[in-house]
């Protein structure tokens, strides 16, 4: 089974602060670092270490050399990234004492996707092959409709929520895997079971996974097999959430795509964030199947 996630890649700059810096203030940063993140690059980082597959298309540019290494070193093929002259990606991260975090994102070479990029790239797959998108590279619309017209699975992690979210079509969708943030800017609400039943009555084949951060998961599938499955999160002890959203949903894709039951898909998936909260960083926090609790 192979995975194709069309996504970014960012340099994160991490800052551990004692608190969120307030409007019109100067906070001291008790420490700082440069890390390898971006949603698209996490995710597929998750993948390649849960054991699926993955080809990774987007752009690098200027400086994001160790990025691609990074992939690389994670077992994804980066045979589809495209070279750009745009300085690369980059994440200002703020990581306050009990691991919560803020991000201020700048998209950078992660903008300068073409449609003929995109054609090109998916020209290599089709019916039975994955594709998984997010919301941090440009012509998220485009994309979605390609992978969809090759008779590709199409995945969508709308993130961050925005205008081309909107006009992305989710018939053409078949996994919706979103958190509560993004859930209430879709549907007008929080409470999963009611965004449930607002997307499924628009789109009544598309499957939903909300992760609801420290109490757990919740996944809706459509179509013939409607069911509702609830995982409770795994506890410990969070030094750094970043990624943490990322290494689920990469961890639940490649369980999907091999055939495991939705149950034991999210539960591999609530195990891997448990641990990656507990490293520090994005990407580099991820873990690999082999360490997992069972």
């Amino acid at each position: 089974m192979r995975v194709l996630n069309f996504g970014s890649l960012n340099l994160d700059y991490v800052y551990s602060v004692p608190r969120f810096v307030r409007p019109g203030e100067t906070l001291a940063a008790e420490s700082g670092s440069v890390m390898p993140g971006g949603k698209g690059l996490n995710q597929s980082v998750a993948l390649a270490r849960a054991g699926c597959r993955v080809f990774h298309a987007g752009c690098v540019g200027e400086g994001g050399g160790s990025l691609k290494k990074m992939l690389e070193d994670s077992g994804a093929d980066t045979s589809l990234l495209r070279q750009v002259s745009q300085a690369q990606g980059h994440t200002v991260i703020q990581v306050a004492p009990d691991g919560e975090n803020c991000i201020l994102l700048f998209g950078g070479s992660n903008l300068c996707v073409t449609q003929e990029q995109v054609i090109a790239v998916m020209a290599g797959f089709g019916p039975g092959d994955w594709l998984l998108a997010q919301n941090e590279v440009n012509l998220l619309p485009f994309i979605v409709e390609e992978g969809y017209r090759r008779g590709m699975t199409v995945v969508l992690n709308p993130s961050p929520f925005g205008p081309a979210v909107r006009e992305t079509d989710l018939n053409k969708v078949s996994w919706l895997l979103i958190n509560e943030v993004e859930a209430e800017g879709m549907t007008g609400t929080a409470d999963p079971d009611k965004a449930w039943a607002r997307l499924h009555a628009e789109y009544p084949r598309l499957s939903v996974l909300i992760t609801l951060g420290e109490k757990g998961s919740v996944c809706f599938t459509g179509g013939e097999m409607d069911k509702r499955v609830w995982q409770d999160a795994v506890r410990v002890r969070a030094a750094d959430t970043t990624g943490a959203g990322d290494t689920y949903t990469g961890y639940f894709i490649a369980a999907l795509s091999e055939g495991v039951p939705l149950e034991k898909c999210m539960a591999l998936a609530s195990r891997a964030a448990a641990v990656s909260v507990t490293r520090p960083g994005a990407a580099a926090s991820i873990p690999r199947r082999e360490e997992l609790p069972l």
